[in-house]
Parts: structure tokens; sequence; C-alpha cells
């Protein structure tokens, strides 16, 4: 079955071209124009992986995800105007899974949907359980659990998560996580990866203001400890 993407753009003349560029890789695309009509098309056809706008007339973009976020998991993709800091870290801190800066080729989009349809649609062939500190990740079955409560987790978190288990006790350093966990070389944002860690700290942590599983080795990375 081909991925569907819900495309959310209030730009028409936009939004009709980057849902040609999608159709055309063999995607189904399901549009909507501003923001109470993307949930309502969420809600009515699903949808594999969304890429959202933060401008949107309604709700914007933000107010979306965080809806979305409270009814699923799902991929999300957001698309900014400008590269203001403080909106690409609310819209991390929301739960996107990443965000794409306008103008942007359309390569660049295909290539950031396939990523986090990839993240959430397979493990990496890894069949083993991951455990450390009562936290355990099943990359077969593709679910986690702290102790005995299993984990609501993004694609993106469930695979940042595993990939720190994997290497529990061994510093994992913001590029490394990245090329992993992202597919991003030494171009990527970091921003991405202490967004996602601070998300994973609020899951896995006792005080997530205080972490004792997740630590921050200071001007290199993040370990989880043994």
């Amino acid at each position: 079955m081909n991925e569907r993407v819900l495309l959310v753009e209030d730009d028409a003349g936009l939004r009709d071209a980057l849902g040609l560029v999608l159709r055309a890789t063999g995607m189904d695309v399901v549009e909507a124009g501003d923001g109470h009509g993307a949930l309502e098309r969420f809600d009515a056809d699903g949808a594999d992986a969304v890429v959202l706008d933060v401008m949107l007339p309604g709700l914007d973009g933000f107010e979306v995800c965080s809806e979305l976020r409270r009814r699923s998991q799902v991929p999300i993709v957001m698309v900014t105007a400008r590269d203001a800091a403080a909106d690409i870290v609310r819209g991390l801190e929301l739960g996107a899974d990443d965000y794409i800066v306008k103008p942007f080729e359309a390569a660049v989009l295909l290539a950031r949907l396939r990523a986090v349809l990839r993240r959430s649609s397979a493990s990496d062939g890894d069949t083993q359980v991951h455990a450390a500190g009562g936290v355990r990740v099943d990359t077969t079955a593709w679910r986690a659990w702290r102790d005995d409560t299993e984990l609501e987790l993004t694609a993106t978190e469930l695979k940042l998560l595993a990939e720190l288990l994997r290497h529990a006790g061994q510093v994992l350093t913001r590029e490394v996580l990245l090329e992993r966990v992202w597919g991003y070389d030494y171009l990527g944002d970091s921003r991405l990866v202490d967004m996602a860690i601070k998300r994973l700290r609020d899951k896995v942590e006792d005080e997530p203001s205080r972490p004792t599983r997740i630590t921050t080795v200071r001007g290199v990375g993040y370990r989880f400890e043994e």
C-alpha cells in the first residue's frame, strides 16, 4: 500500500505543486488548507505522515501539531517560513519529528518524508531487546516499556531510545545520533537531537529535570546509564 501523506498548506499554488511532486513518487496525498480542515482530514482519512505548515488560518500549525500528538504518534514534518529558532524549538517541543524552512527544494521534502516514514514503518534489522535502567525496547515489535508500563513514543523517539540503549554506558555525540536516527550528516541541526532527548526524558525519567537515565556529557553528547 502506498504511504498516505496529509499535506497541510494554505497557499493553494504551493499545495498543488507539492501534491503533484509527492503523487509522482507514488504517495497517496490528502490535502488541507487550514488547521481545522487538517484535523478533520486526519480523523476521516488517517495518514502515515503529515507535512504541516506553521502559518495557517484558524488553528496555526503549532496548535494542529499539539492536537495531532494527542491523537496519534504519526510522523510530523513542520514547515516554517523563516529560520526562527523559537519557532523551530516550539514545533519540536510539541512533538514534530523534523522541520523544513521555506523556501525549499521538493527533493529536500521528499528526503525528509522518506526518512520519517522509514523510521515509523520498520526496525533496522536488529532483532534484540535492549534494556537498561528499567527501560527496554523490542526492535522487532517496535515497542518500548519503562518497568511494566508501555511507553507512547513517536517513531523518532523510539529509534532514538533504541540507539541509546543499544550503546548503554557509551557517550553518543549529537552528530552520531543525527546520522543514525535522522539519517543526516554534519549539516543536520542538533536541535532535533536536543528536543527529542527532552521529550524522551519526560517519558523515561522519574524526575525529567534531574535525569539519571539519559545523562548529558557536557560538550560531547548523551549517554544512557547502565
